[in-house]
C-alpha cells in the first residue's frame, strides 16, 4: 500500500507509510457496498487494529454513506459519539475511488485526520493514493514578508525578534510551511502575522519568491491529489472569494464530505458577510507607513499619515455609545459622536487612498497597499451610510461589535441557503453531510434549512455507547431563575461538594464570558494547593488543554469555544457543570433580523430558531463527558427550566439517555461508585407549548 503526498508521486511526504500498492476503483461499481461492509467487518483489514471495536452502527453509516456515492446523490447524516465516523467515511470515499474533498471543522480536526485517521485507513486497505493537505495563505510562511520584517520590520522587543528569527529558520528547512509544524513558535503566537500574508498584501505573481511559494505548492499539490483534506473556513472563503484554491479543486471533486458539518452553516454565515475592523485597519497603517518609506519616501509624508489614520481608529472605539458590546447599525449611527468618528476615520483613508494611487507604480508593495486602501475605505464608508439595520430586507443585516480595544463593523447575511443551494447545483456530485448534533430527536429541518437541503435523504445513527449505565444527570433542587442575579453564585455552592469529592477532573461550561470571570473568582477563593485553575483567556486554548490533561486536580472554566471539538478520554473529566440552557441573548442583531424575516413570513423565531440553536449547543456541551466506552461521569445542569417548561422537556429528550436525579447525594454516590446505583431512568414527556419562551 501507499499514501503519497500529492504532487510528487514518487517522494512520498515524510511522515506518511509507504508500501506495496494497489490501484483505487475508478468508479463506485455495483459491489461498493458489499466490499464496504468487508472492510469494516470482523474479519476485515481494518479489524487487525488493537483499537478496533465491532461498531454495528459504524457499518450502517458507511453503507448509507456508499450508497450516496454510488447513486451521486447526497446524504445528511447524525452520527452519534463512538461511532467512528471518521472511519465510516474514509473507507466508502476511498474504495470508490475519484476524487474527494473533506472539509472538517477545525484545523486541528484537520491535521489529525491527515496525520492519523487518513493514513492508517490507506495503510489497512492497501491502496495507492495521493493525499493532499490545503490550508488558508495565513497558514504558511510567507517568504516575503518573513525576510521583510526580520531586516526592516516592526519588530521592537527581543523576544519577537528572537521568534521571528526561530520561524526564519523553519522556513529553511519545512518542505510544507505549515506554521502548524513549527516547534519553536506556538501557532497562535501573535508574530506569525509578521511571516504570513493576506489576500490583500500578497503580491501574487510580482513577488520575487512566487516559484517558492508554500501557498502556491499546497495549491498544485491539492490539484494532484485524489484526496483533499480542507476546513469549513478555507471552503466558506473560497465561496466568498474565489482566492483559496478550492475553487479549481471542485470541479474535479466527484464526493464532498463535511465533517462537524453542524459548524458549516455559520461559517459560511462569516464569510459570506463583509467586516471592517480597526485591527486590520491598524495593520494597514502600518504596513503602508513602512512601505512608502521604504518605496516613496519623497511622495508623501507617511507618518504623519499613519499618525492620523491610528488616532481615528482608536477614537472610533472610544466613541462606542453603549454599554453592550454588540447593536445593530441604526442604534449606533443614532448617536451623532460615534458617526463623527466614523467620518473621521474615512477622511483619514482617503488621505491615504490619495498618496498610495500616485506612489502605487514605484512598487508591487505599494501596488497591493493601494487596492487594499480603496477597497477599505468602500466598505467603511458603505456601512456608515447605512440608514437602517438592514441593508437590503431580509438579505442582510448591518452591526457593530465593540471589544476591549477594537471596533468591528459587519454586513452578515441573513441566511446562505440560497447561495449554498446554487453552488450544490453547479454540477452533479456527492455531498456528505456529518456530525454528532444535527437532528432535533428525529427533525434535521433546522440545519437543512439554514443550507438550502430540503429534500436530500437523511439518517441518524446512535450512539454504541450505554448512557443509562455511564453517565449520570444532575438537575439540582431549588436554584433561583437563570437570570437572577445570584444564580451563578447558588449554582456554584450546589456543586462544590462535588467538586471537593471528584478532586476537581471536571469541566464548568458557562453560557457568558461574564460567568466565566463569576465562576473562576468564586473558585480563586477556595482552591487549596491540591487543584489547577485553568480559566478561558488565561491562555490559549490548546494550552489550556495539555495543562488540564497534565494536572491532577484539574478544574476548567470555559465558554463557547470548550461547548464542542474537546476530547479528553477516562478519569480526567468524570464531571461536568454546566450552568444554563445556551439560549443565544435576545438582543442579538443578527438573531433579531433572522427573526423578524421568520415573522414577516409568518413563522415563530423560537421555535424556528431558538429553540433548535439552544438544543444543539447543549447537546454539544454534554458530549464532553463520556468520550468512550469505559468513560464514566456525573454532568450537572442547573437550569430547572428543562423540566418545568415544555420547551425544556423537549431539549432534555435530545440528550443523551442518563440516568437523571434530582438530589446531590445521588450524584455524588455515582462519583465514588457509579457501578453501585440500579440502572434506571427518569422518563420525560416532550409536550412542548407554542406560548412559553426562555
Amino acid at each position: 500500500m501507499s499514501l503519497r503526498a500529492a504532487g510528487s508521486p514518487a517522494a512520498p511526504s515524510a511522515n506518511l507509510p509507504v508500501g506495496v500498492t494497489l490501484a483505487r476503483a475508478e468508479s463506485p461499481g455495483a459491489d461498493l457496498e458489499g466490499r464496504v461492509e468487508s472492510a469494516l467487518g470482523v474479519d476485515g483489514p481494518l479489524a487487525k487494529g488493537s483499537s478496533w471495536r465491532d461498531r454495528p452502527s459504524q457499518r450502517a453509516l458507511a453503507r448509507a454513506i456508499a450508497q450516496a456515492i454510488g447513486a451521486g446523490s447526497s446524504l445528511v447524516a447524525e452520527a452519534g459519539t463512538g461511532i467512528g465516523k471518521t472511519f465510516a467515511y474514509l473507507v466508502p470515499a476511498l474504495l470508490a475511488g475519484g476524487k474527494v474533498l473533506i472539509s472538517t471543522g477545525t484545523k486541528t480536526l484537520q491535521d489529525q485526520l491527515f496525520g492519523r485517521d487518513l493514513p492508517r485507513v490507506v495503510r489497512a486497505l492497501g491502496i495507492d493514493v495521493r493525499c493532499a493537505l490545503l490550508k488558508g495563505r495565513a497558514n504558511y510562511v510567507c517568504r516575503h514578508h518573513l525576510e521583510r520584517n526580520l531586516v526592516d520590520g516592526r519588530v521592537a522587543r527581543a523576544v519577537d525578534v528572537s521568534r521571528l528569527r526561530a520561524i526564519g529558520r523553519f522556513a529553511r528547512v519545512t518542505s510544507s510551511g505549515d506554521r502548524a509544524e513549527c516547534s519553536e513558535v506556538s501557532d497562535d503566537d501573535a508574530i506569525w502575522s509578521l511571516a504570513t500574508s493576506t489576500r490583500e498584501n500578497c503580491l501574487g505573481q510580482d513577488c520575487s519568491h512566487w516559484n517558492t511559494c508554500f501557498v502556491v505548492q499546497a495549491r498544485r499539490a491539492a490539484q494532484a491529489a485524489d484526496v483533499v483534506v480542507v476546513n469549513h473556513h478555507l471552503f466558506s472563503a473560497d465561496l466568498a472569494l474565489k482566492d483559496t484554491g478550492i475553487a479549481e479543486l471542485l470541479p474535479n471533486a466527484q464526493t464532498l464530505i463535511f465533517d462537524e458539518a453542524h459548524q458549516l452553516p455559520e461559517t459560511l454565515v462569516t464569510f459570506l458577510g463583509e467586516a471592517s475592523g480597526t485591527r486590520a485597519l491598524l495593520d494597514f497603517a502600518r504596513d503602508a507607513t513602512q512601505a512608502g518609506f521604504e518605496w516613496a519616501s519623497d511622495q508623501a509624508r507617511w507618518d504623519e499619515l499613519g499618525v492620523e489614520l491610528e488616532q481615528s481608529l482608536r477614537a472610533a472605539r472610544a466613541a462606542w455609545p453603549l454599554s453592550g458590546a454588540r447593536a445593530a447599525a441604526h442604534v449606533v449611527l443614532a448617536d451623532e459622536a460615534f458617526r463623527d468618528a466614523l467620518e473621521a476615520v474615512a477622511r483619514a483613508l482617503q488621505a491615504f487612498v490619495a498618496a498610495l494611487a500616485v506612489a502605487a507604480e514605484r512598487a508591487p508593495d505599494l501596488a497591493r497597499l493601494s487596492e487594499r486602501a480603496q477597497v477599505a475605505l468602500a466598505r467603511w464608508q458603505h456601512w456608515s451610510a447605512v440608514e437602517g439595520d438592514l441593508e437590503d430586507p431580509a438579505k442582510r443585516v448591518c452591526w457593530a461589535e465593540a471589544f476591549t480595544a477594537s471596533l468591528s463593523l459587519h454586513q452578515t447575511p441573513i441566511s446562505v441557503a440560497e447561495h449554498f443551494s446554487r453552488c450544490r447545483e453547479l454540477q452533479p456530485r456527492t455531498w456528505i453531510f456529518l456530525s454528532a448534533t444535527l437532528a432535533i430527536g428525529e427533525d434535521f429541518s433546522h440545519f437543512t434549512r439554514m443550507l438550502g437541503l430540503e429534500g436530500v435523504p437523511q439518517a441518524r445513527f446512535e450512539s454504541p455507547f450505554d448512557y443509562a449505565s455511564q453517565g449520570l444527570l444532575y438537575i439540582p433542587k431549588g436554584l433561583p431563575p437563570p437570570a437572577d442575579s445570584g444564580f451563578t453564585n447558588a449554582f456554584m455552592v450546589e456543586c462544590w461538594p462535588l467538586i471537593e469529592r471528584n478532586g476537581g477532573r471536571c469541566f464548568i461550561l458557562c453560557t457568558t464570558l461574564r460567568a466565566v470571570r463569576t465562576v473562576a473568582a468564586w473558585l480563586r477563593a477556595r482552591l487549596d494547593a491540591r487543584f489547577t485553575l485553568l480559566v478561558q483567556g488565561e491562555a490559549s486554548r490548546s494550552e489550556l488543554l495539555d495543562r488540564y490533561r497534565q494536572a491532577s486536580a484539574p478544574i476548567l472554566v470555559g465558554a463557547a469555544s470548550f461547548w464542542e471539538g474537546v476530547d479528553v478520554v477516562g478519569d480526567a473529566l468524570s464531571l461536568l457543570l454546566i450552568d444554563k440552557l445556551p439560549f443565544a441573548p435576545p438582543d442579538d442583531p443578527v438573531l433579531e433580523a433572522r427573526s423578524q424575516a421568520l415573522r414577516r413570513a409568518g413563522g415563530d423565531p423560537f421555535r424556528a430558531l431558538q429553540l433548535p440553536a439552544a438544543s444543539l449547543s447543549l447537546k454539544q456541551g454534554a458530549g464532553r463527558l463520556i468520550r468512550s466506552e469505559s468513560d464514566r461521569g456525573v454532568i450537572v445542569i442547573g437550569d430547572e427550566r428543562l423540566l418545568n417548561r415544555g420547551y425544556g422537556r423537549t431539549i432534555l429528550a435530545g440528550l443523551p439517555p442518563f440516568r437523571q436525579t434530582r438530589e446531590r447525594a445521588v450524584a455524588e454516590a455515582f462519583l465514588q461508585k457509579p457501578e453501585s446505583l440500579p440502572l434506571t431512568r427518569a422518563t420525560t414527556t416532550a409536550s412542548p407549548s407554542t406560548s412559553v419562551r426562555p
